[in-house]
């Protein structure tokens, strides 16, 4: 009897630690920012430090990884695509309708975390941007690179911006986005539990997709995917001299771009007193420069993980990026109870630097719940769920 053997693509140790770091960056910007619930302390009710403490860590967490944990888990996806698309393609297998199903499975997720979350969930964004992943997949490596970076230069708002060149009294389309936050809002604040799931599973989860559109993220998300997608393709996470080579060349390269990108922004985009700007230009050079820096957290990440001491203590984020679905999922849940008036109600009372360290510790209880899994079950709770979801109906 012929056997027939077929080659599997082995999960990598630095994919899952850098997804447990997404995770991790993901726990802490939602936190300092009440997962998106708008209500903090009067700052004239508190003392001066606390309220200077207060600013200083706004600005320093949403300055380094305000929209980074998003785009590595975004880049993360594509990787893992790609992982999946090859080893059934190595069985004779096309993952691609599968794959399909995997999203709409993955919308039910998404609609689950987005119950306890009211801005919405970059999980549904995820389901209809990754059908992107199923066009390009056998698309050459030259294509797929060239398709990225079409997304990535934020091609919508440079149209935006060279229309109000053009024409002085172009506007720029209103997606009444701050309307629909608004609403999910107040059905936060209204306290009861079937408004609360209702408005954040309906108007939250609209009003995310159009913020993504607006906000230049959706096509954004695309070119995320294709990068994370030829990564995997290139083998840029294995461990080799070439690779190395690799990663500090970008982490140079990324660094001179942000370095350039970061005044820009600030004067296009903080500074910006034209709307159209603020939401063309100025929304691209913000994404421009948040993706130089999310490279430059990726590159330096990849470079100490493999060359450095550190990554013993970075290798602590393996099993907790292995079961991404569950803690990313958990930490709405547990937001939900902390924050809002469905819950403890502690928005009112804690400032930024409060959340901050309930951020931390939120990551510290999960890293430790992780760990524990870890040792009796070889997936988490929803992973698991999730893969025997998808493989359903197969032999």
């Amino acid at each position: 009897m012929n056997e027939t053997t077929f080659t599997k693509i082995s999960r990598i140790d630095i994919v899952d630690a850098l997804r447990g770091f997404a995770v991790m960056v993901i726990a802490i910007i939602h936190s300092v920012e009440h997962f998106i619930y708008p209500v903090y302390p009067d700052k004239m009710l508190q003392p001066e430090w606390l309220t200077a403490l207060d600013s200083v860590v706004f600005n320093v967490v949403f300055s380094l990884i305000g929209g980074k944990g998003y785009s590595i888990f975004a880049l993360l996806f594509g990787f893992t695509f790609f992982v999946q698309f090859t080893n059934q393609q190595n069985k004779g297998v096309d993952f691609r309708w599968r794959f399909i199903w995997r999203l709409m499975l993955l919308s039910v997720f998404a609609s689950i975390n987005a119950a306890f979350f009211p801005g919405g969930d970059v999980l549904l964004l995820f389901v209809f941007t990754g059908l992107s992943l199923v066009l390009v997949s056998k698309m050459s490596n030259k294509a797929i690179l060239i398709i990225a970076i079409i997304c990535l230069i934020q091609p919508i708002e440079l149209f935006h911006f060279i229309s109000s060149q053009i024409n002085d009294s172009y506007t720029w389309p209103d997606l009444n986005v701050g309307g629909l936050y608004g609403k999910t809002i107040e059905g936060v604040k209204s306290g009861k539990l079937a408004t609360f799931f209702w408005v954040n599973i309906t108007t939250g989860q609209k009003a995310s997709l159009l913020w993504a559109v607006n906000g230049g993220r959706f096509v954004q998300t695309i070119g995320l995917f294709l990068l994370g997608f030829l990564f995997s393709r290139k083998n840029l996470f294995i461990h080799s001299k070439e690779n190395t080579r690799f990663w500090i060349k970008l982490l140079i390269i990324a660094s001179l771009l942000f370095g350039a990108l970061y005044p820009l922004r600030v004067e296009w985009y903080d500074q910006a007193t034209s709307s159209v700007i603020k939401g063309s230009i100025g929304t691209a050079l913000d994404m421009w420069q948040k993706l130089a820096f999310t490279l430059i957290i990726v590159s330096s990440f990849v470079i100490t993980y493999y060359n450095s001491s550190l990554s013993r203590r970075m290798d602590k984020f393996r099993i907790y990026g292995k079961m991404s679905l569950t803690n990313y999922i958990t930490q709405s849940i547990l937001g939900a109870i902390i924050f809002f008036p469905i819950g403890l109600n502690l928005a009112p009372y804690l400032g930024y630097t409060a959340s901050l360290i309930i951020g931390i510790l939120m990551v510290i209880v999960q890293l430790y719940i992780s760990n524990i899994w870890y040792k009796r079950f070889k997936q988490g709770p929803l992973e698991k769920l999730w893969h025997k979801a998808t493989w359903i109906g197969s032999k």
